[in-house]
This record gives C-alpha cells, sequence and structure tokens, in this order.
C-alpha cells in the first residue's frame, strides 16, 4: 500500500467539475494512476476529515499537438492521467480555495 500522500496530486477544477462542487457534492482530483478506489477514498477522507460516499474513477487520454519548429512541424502527446470523482457524504464539503481559514 502507497502513503496516502502520494494518492492525491492536485484537484480538477474545472467549470464542469465546480458546477458538480455546489449541486451534487462530487469533487475531481487528479490521483496517482497505479492507485485503486479504496485508496483514494482513504487519501480523501484523512486529507479532508470527511466522509466518502463512492468513488469513480477514468483514464484520461493525453492530447496530441502539433507545433511549427525550425526543422518544420512536429507532433508531441500530453501524458495520459487518472481522475477521481469522490462524492461525499451529505453534511460534509471540501474547502479547495481556503477561504476559511483565519
Amino acid at each position: 500500500m502507497k502513503p496516502l500522500e502520494s494518492v492525491l496530486l492536485r484537484p480538477v477544477l474545472t467549470e464542469k467539475m465546480l458546477g458538480l462542487q455546489e449541486e451534487s457534492l462530487k469533487y475531481g482530483f487528479e490521483v496517482a494512476k497505479t492507485s485503486n478506489k479504496i485508496e483514494i477514498k482513504k487519501a480523501v477522507e484523512v486529507k479532508f476529515s470527511v466522509v466518502v460516499k463512492s468513488v469513480k474513477t477514468l483514464n484520461v487520454k493525453g492530447k496530441t499537438k502539433r507545433m511549427n519548429s525550425r526543422q518544420g512541424l512536429t507532433q508531441g502527446k500530453r501524458a495520459d492521467w487518472k481522475k477521481a470523482v469522490v462524492t461525499l457524504a451529505e453534511g460534509y464539503s471540501i474547502d479547495l480555495f481556503g477561504e476559511n481559514q483565519g
């Protein structure tokens, strides 16, 4: 089992995820590619002191990008990554922006 600090990499803050946070208590995180749902659930519960109701994961494929260089048109690819959507139990929330800190 991995240390819980290495499971959660960063929160996913997109327009769609912010909408899900407000209406259905769902939060998105970029997680380590080798982590599973049980490890993700424990990591979120320990780090944010909340109760997790469910975890859904998906592997996001990296986009192919083209760019001009001095040698001509070159092609590259962004890295693949894993996303977890965590649903919290009623009455809990996560403050990702640190607004409630004194």
